[in-house]
């Protein structure tokens, strides 16, 4: 049971980033998930109950994603941060396209829905203390600003790439000077390190 309705949600994410809002029926889901008609139905009643369902189950697949990306050691130097946020940037564009857009279509609608915001809010939060760790221990005087600051570009470059599509898509040059930017500042604390960092270091 559990099973056929996660294949139900895995469907619905996709329709919802592929098709857009407008075309997050019941049918759709049914198609896209190949269940016998009104399975999507049986398990969400009115399309809130299937938005709420898909936000949910948004905030599941991006926690194991990110755990999976993170699994490692942490960055023990600039380049390699940015490294790391650069691989999270090409996943959620390219092969996780649908899955990004789905969730960018979820915060729009949250807009006049604000009970979304919570699950919508959780995936967010979990990657912004990551990413405030991270820079903690690249020295960062001001971490939880200079987390935040990563995680709001790494989603405005993955926006803009769903936009407007360019054909090789690699966010790691920008990224790389902004860690240094922001890591070499007055508030950044391993200012050498990160100088070293930013011109080539541990970078791919």
């Amino acid at each position: 049971m559990a099973r056929r309705r996660d294949q139900v949600l895995d469907a619905a994410v996709e329709v919802l980033g592929a098709e857009g809002a407008r075309r997050l029926t019941y049918q759709a889901v049914d198609r896209a998930a190949g269940v016998p008609t009104g399975t999507t139905s049986n398990y969400f009643r009115n399309r809130a109950a299937l938005v709420d369902g898909i936000a949910e189950h948004l905030l599941t697949l991006e926690r194991r994603e990110w755990e999976a990306l993170t699994a490692g050691p942490a960055p023990v130097g600039p380049g390699e941060l940015a490294a790391a946020l650069a691989t999270f940037a090409r996943r959620a564009a390219g092969p996780g396209r649908a899955r990004t857009a789905a969730r960018w279509a979820l915060l729009l609608e949250s807009a006049v829905r604000p009970g979304l915001r919570a699950p919508l809010g959780r995936g967010r939060q979990a990657v912004l203390e990551r990413s405030t760790e991270w820079v903690r221990r690249l020295g960062s005087g001001a971490p939880e600003r200079h987390g935040r600051i990563l995680v709001d570009h790494l989603e405005g470059v993955v926006m803009r790439q769903l936009a407007f599509p360019e054909g090789a898509f690699d966010p790691a040059e920008e990224i790389r000077a902004l860690v240094g930017g922001l890591l070499a500042g007055p508030e950044g604390g391993a200012r050498g390190e990160v100088r070293g960092g930013a011109t080539g270091g541990h970078a791919g």
